[in-house]
C-alpha cells in the first residue's frame, strides 16, 4: 500500500524492527500550575504501541506536542528523526492523526474532505483524488463516500477520521481515543481496521486510550501514563510477564504432592491439577522436580506466571479501577 510522493522525501529511515519512531526526554506542558505532562520520557518502536491511561493523565497533551501544535514548556521530542517544536510541517507531512473528539464538516462528502486532507498534507490533486478513494474503500465507506458526512453515524465518522489520517501514506498514525462512543461492534470493527493498518498497511500506530480491553487486543508494547508521569512502559509480553510465580499443572490431583512442596517450604496456592508457588529461585524447580519424583505426580506443565493489563495498570497507577472497564 505504500506509495512514493515528494511528501516522503529525505524522512529518516525508522521503520526496522528495533528502531525508534517517537523518543522523548523530560517531556513536560503545564498551563498555570497544571502539569499535565510532567517530565516524560518514552520511546515508540515499530508496530502498534498502546498509549494507555485515565482520562486526564496526559496522553492527548503528549500527542499534540509530537505533532508539534502545542509548544512543550521543557525536554525534547523527536518524532520520525524531526523535532515537532521546530520542524512541525515536516513531522506533520509524515504523520497522521485521528483526533479525539468530533470535527468533521458536516455538510462536505466524505471523498471532498479525505482528497482536501491529502492535499493539504502535500499530495497533488489527482493523487488525493485517488487515495481519498482508496482509503475511504479500505475503512469500508466505498459506497457512502459521496454522502454528506453530517448524515453519518458515530461509527461511520470515526472511519472518516481515520481515512484522513491515511491518506497521504504516513509512516506512523497517532489514534487519540479512535472507539469513542462506539458500541461493542463498533469498537470490534475499528479495533479490527487498527490491526489491518499496522499488519496489512505497514504502517506504525500510537493508540491512545484508557479502555484496557482494547489496548491488549491490539497493541505489541504499551506506555502507562499517570498524572503526567511515564508509570511503565515496554512491550506486552515484557510487561505482562510475572517472574514471582510457577504455574504447576498435573497429570491428575496428587495431595502427597502438594504435602512435599509444603514441607520443603513453598507456599501453594490452588487446588486440584492447577497450583501456584513463589518462583523465588531457580532452585524452585529443582524443588517442584524432586517433589513430583518422590509423591509420583506427573507434571502436565511448568510456566511462569503472567499478570493481567489490569494488575500492570493498578500498580503504576494505584487507583485505575475506574478505567479497567472494557
Amino acid at each position: 500500500m505504500r506509495m512514493t510522493t515528494a511528501v516522503h522525501d529525505a524522512v529518516p529511515a525508522a521503520t526496522a524492527p528495533g528502531e525508534v519512531l517517537v523518543a522523548t526526554s523530560g517531556l513536560t506542558k503545564t498551563y498555570g500550575s497544571l502539569r499535565a505532562l510532567d517530565g516524560a520520557s518514552l520511546r515508540v518502536q515499530p508496530g502498534c504501541t498502546a498509549l494507555l491511561g485515565e482520562n486526564g493523565a496526559g496522553k492527548s497533551t503528549l500527542i499534540k506536542l509530537l505533532l508539534g501544535l502545542n509548544a512543550a514548556s521543557g525536554g525534547s521530542a523527536r518524532v520520525l528523526g524531526f523535532d515537532p517544536a521546530t520542524h512541525g510541517p515536516a513531522v506533520r507531512a509524515r504523520v497522521g492523526y485521528f483526533p479525539e473528539h468530533d470535527c468533521l464538516p458536516n455538510d462536505w462528502q466524505a471523498q471532498d474532505f479525505v482528497r482536501q486532507m491529502g492535499e493539504v498534507r502535500g499530495l497533488p490533486p489527482r493523487i488525493a483524488v485517488q487515495r481519498a478513494s482508496d482509503v475511504l474503500a479500505q475503512v469500508g465507506l466505498a459506497e457512502e463516500r459521496y454522502r454528506p458526512i453530517g448524515g453519518f453515524s458515530t461509527g461511520m465518522k470515526q472511519r472518516v477520521k481515520l481515512a484522513q489520517a491515511l491518506v497521504h501514506d504516513p509512516q506512523l498514525v497517532l489514534l487519540d481515543e479512535p472507539t469513542n462512543g462506539l458500541d461493542p461492534l463498533g469498537r470490534d470493527q475499528m479495533l479490527e481496521l487498527v490491526q489491518r493498518v499496522v499488519h496489512e498497511m505497514g504502517i506504525n500506530v500510537l493508540i491512545s486510550s484508557h479502555l484496557l480491553a482494547d489496548v491488549q487486543q491490539v497493541s505489541d508494547a504499551v506506555i502507562l501514563l499517570d498524572r503526567g508521569h511515564v508509570a511503565a512502559q515496554g512491550g506486552l509480553r515484557e510487561l505482562l510477564a510475572d517472574t514471582d510465580t510457577l504455574l504447576i499443572e498435573l497429570i491428575e490431583e496428587n495431595p502427597a504432592f502438594v504435602a512435599r512442596l509444603r514441607a520443603a517450604g513453598l507456599r501453594v496456592d490452588g487446588g486440584g491439577r492447577d497450583l501456584r508457588v513463589p518462583l523465588t529461585g531457580e532452585a524452585v524447580f529443582d524443588t517442584v522436580r524432586d517433589a513430583a519424583a518422590d509423591s509420583g505426580a506427573g507434571l502436565a506443565r511448568l510456566k511462569r506466571g503472567a499478570r493481567s493489563l489490569e494488575e500492570v495498570f493498578l500498580s503504576g497507577t494505584g487507583n485505575g479501577a475506574r478505567t479497567a472497564a472494557p
